[in-house]
């Protein structure tokens, strides 16, 4: 099984000069925690999580230790992205992708296709409905449930 064949294509991406603020916020419109950094080319350039936006007025919930930190409205994405993300490709298999999530504790991955564009997100939640159509197909394996 290729990685098409459960990613999402429906991409949600960040400008490194767009304001952390604005990104946050469509990322908690959005319902993602991972945002790509794109340039015009759609060349990945970085990646953002909801944990590097987080701040104590941005949240509902109370702050704590690790909301304390300052980032200013105005800053850009270009300034708080992890750049050189680790990244798979269309034609990589699905487990290289679980193996990478699964090793360095990921939540998501950029797909890139082989002009090195990004095409496509695979998620832990896309990981889940392969295992659970799986499990629906050929049950749970002995000793499990």
């Amino acid at each position: 099984m290729k990685l098409p064949e459960i990613m999402t294509d429906k991409l949600v991406t960040g400008h490194p000069d767009e304001g952390v603020r604005e990104a946050f916020f469509k990322m908690r419109y959005n319902h993602i925690r991972h945002l790509p950094v794109v340039d015009e080319d759609m060349a990945l350039l970085g990646m953002v999580t909801d944990r590097d936006l987080r701040r104590p007025d941005w949240v509902d919930e109370a702050p704590d230790i690790a909301h304390v930190y300052y980032l200013d409205d105005n800053m850009a994405l270009k300034n708080v992205m992890t750049r050189h993300p680790v990244v798979v490709h269309t034609y990589d298999p699905v487990q290289r992708a679980a193996q990478l999530m699964r090793e360095n504790r990921f939540g998501a991955l950029p797909v890139l296709n082989k002009e090195q564009r990004l095409v496509g997100m695979v998620s832990a939640v896309d990981m889940l409905q392969i295992l659970e159509e799986l499990l629906d197909k050929f049950g749970s394996p002995e000793g499990i449930g």
